[in-house]
């Protein structure tokens, strides 16, 4: 996608799209998350406008992200494409081996085409329905 910037952003700065996308019926002041300070936040940009973010969180190996929207007018753009690259790229560079998402049952075949794989764990939460999928990392030789 042409004139789009990736980068790493305040954690504030993801929460106005948040809610927007992904929780419409709550107050911009519940997107906070208490983790959010411990993580890393990523943004698309297109003319200076946020279109997607993501939070990308560490334990060891393990990274998982949260809350990724893109904005409703800039879906299948190749931007959330763009934007997951971009966060599998960071965790590679970091050392990880495993990247991990709870991904709503609307979103799994975006992260199955991203060679995301089922692990058979669903749950429900806050009257969403999610399977956790995971990506396992290898490190590319250029990188070691």
């Amino acid at each position: 996608m042409k004139n789009i910037s990736i980068e790493q952003i305040r954690p504030e700065l993801t929460w106005r799209l948040r809610q927007r996308i992904l929780y419409p019926e709550s107050k911009l002041y519940e997107m906070e998350m208490e983790e959010d300070n411990h993580g890393y936040h990523f943004a698309a940009f297109k003319d200076n406008h946020i279109i997607a973010v993501v939070s990308l969180f560490n334990k060891g190996n393990d990274w998982q992200f949260r809350k990724f929207a893109v904005d409703e007018t800039m879906q299948n753009m190749g931007i959330g494409r763009a934007v997951l690259q971009h966060i599998t790229d960071f965790v590679l560079v970091s050392g990880g081996t495993r990247l991990w998402c709870n991904a709503r049952l609307s979103a799994i075949p975006f992260y199955l085409k991203a060679g995301f794989i089922h692990t058979g764990n669903f749950f429900s939460k806050n009257g969403f329905d999610y399977e956790i999928l995971e990506k396992e990392l290898t490190p590319s030789l250029n990188q070691e």
